[in-house]
């Protein structure tokens, strides 16, 4: 862990935040907290977190419109959400709209402090390929982008990190729980949700998404690329 670090808290209980701030303070890192939407979306742009922890339910506003509201500002910052929807269809609205990692109230504040380092050595960690084509595609890791046809589009860190599996499998079938276990780590969310997830980045890779040619299903398996 880089010591230093700045977290943003978006919380509006005060004994959530003093305890999300102390344990952050304890692990080095420096914590500032917003208690609305509004300042946290203000305090994203002054102060340049390096993550952000963001509740759903704020004051003025709902987390979700936040949440896309800071992936405007930055397609790299790490976001976690937390909140005490555990449903699944919260979760995958959460990702859609640009989130990290969904984490369900009450938590572990040791477990989150795990995923915090998860997510934050995933946005240091140095990329050996800067882009690759798949197919039509021009896909960079290091700036998450793709471009299809002049038209770019922002990848999500897991979108990356989906991209990065595949790439170093070109060709092998990866099993569904395989991607789970090695893009999600230990986040709670099933293999439907990662169907989801592949239909979407086939949006933004595959010319004709409902005819794929380089994401390919293995039946009863999972996926497999073919460049």
């Amino acid at each position: 862990m880089a010591p230093g670090k700045t977290i943003l808290v978006i919380e509006d209980e005060p004994a959530m935040v003093l305890g999300l701030t102390d344990a952050l303070a304890f692990e080095g890192y420096r914590a500032v907290a917003a208690t609305t939407g509004r300042q946290g979306v203000a305090l994203a742009r002054s102060e340049v977190p390096d993550l952000v922890l963001l509740d759903l339910m704020l004051p003025d506003t709902n987390g979700f419109e936040v949440c896309a509201l800071l992936r405007q500002q930055s397609r790299t910052v790490p976001i976690i959400i937390l909140s005490a929807r555990g449903q699944e269809s919260d979760k995958i609205r959460g990702l859609d709209a640009g989130a990290d990692d969904y984490v369900t109230k009450p938590f572990s504040v040791g477990e989150l402090v795990a995923r915090v380092r998860a997510l934050l050595r995933r946005a240091e960690r140095a990329l050996e390929l800067d882009a690759v084509r798949i197919g039509d595609a021009e896909v960079s890791l290091e700036a998450r982008t793709v471009t299809l046809d002049g038209r770019q589009e922002d990848l999500s860190s897991y979108e990356v990190e989906l991209l990065r599996l595949f790439l170093g499998r070109v060709g092998q079938a990866v099993s569904r729980d395989e991607i789970l276990t090695r893009v999600w780590g230990v986040q709670a969310i099933n293999s439907r949700a990662v169907d989801n997830f592949i239909v979407k980045l086939r949006k933004k890779i595959e010319r004709t998404p409902d005819r794929p040619q380089h994401i390919l299903t293995v039946y009863g398996h999972g996926y497999k690329l073919v460049p």
